[in-house]
């Protein structure tokens, strides 16, 4: 798998994610508060500078999945088909995370663990964290599979 390349704006996201922590970007302006994903240097919302990286519970949704045929990049055609998900977070249904759904919390689970007539709109999941070369990735479960 191919892993992902921080930038100096979500560098705290993947630190996080090495502890085992789902952590998102928050405005710290009083009255605004909002949580923001991809993480910025600047709120969308009251475009304050002032931020902090917030514990989420890991849980969430299937929002959207797809299943690629063939896989779009040569270094995931030994793992297709498998599925990428879209994660709307349960205490910011607003926040949606890409990643793979996977059958379980292992390092080396491969992305086509979960088969794809499983997969349903709406499925509740639960972040688990894998390391991928240098970097920690969030992917999912289902919370009842």
């Amino acid at each position: 798998m191919l892993p992902p390349t921080p930038d100096p704006d979500g560098t705290p996201f993947w630190t996080h994610a090495a502890r085992g922590e789902l952590r998102i970007q928050a405005c710290t302006n009083p009255p605004c508060q909002e949580l923001r994903f991809p993480p910025r240097p600047c709120c969308p919302h009251c475009h304050s500078f002032d931020s902090e990286w917030r514990l989420m519970s890991g849980r969430g949704r299937i929002w959207s999945y797809v299943v690629p045929h063939p896989p779009l990049l040569p270094a995931y055609a030994a793992q297709a088909p498998y599925n990428v998900i879209v994660v709307e977070l349960a205490e910011a249904p607003r926040i949606r995370l890409v990643g793979n759904l996977v059958a379980d919390a292992g390092a080396g689970t491969r992305l086509d663990s979960v088969d794809p007539h499983r997969i349903r709109i709406g499925a509740r999941v639960q972040a688990v964290f894998a390391r991928i070369g240098d970097v920690t990735v969030p992917r999912w479960v289902l919370e009842r599979p």
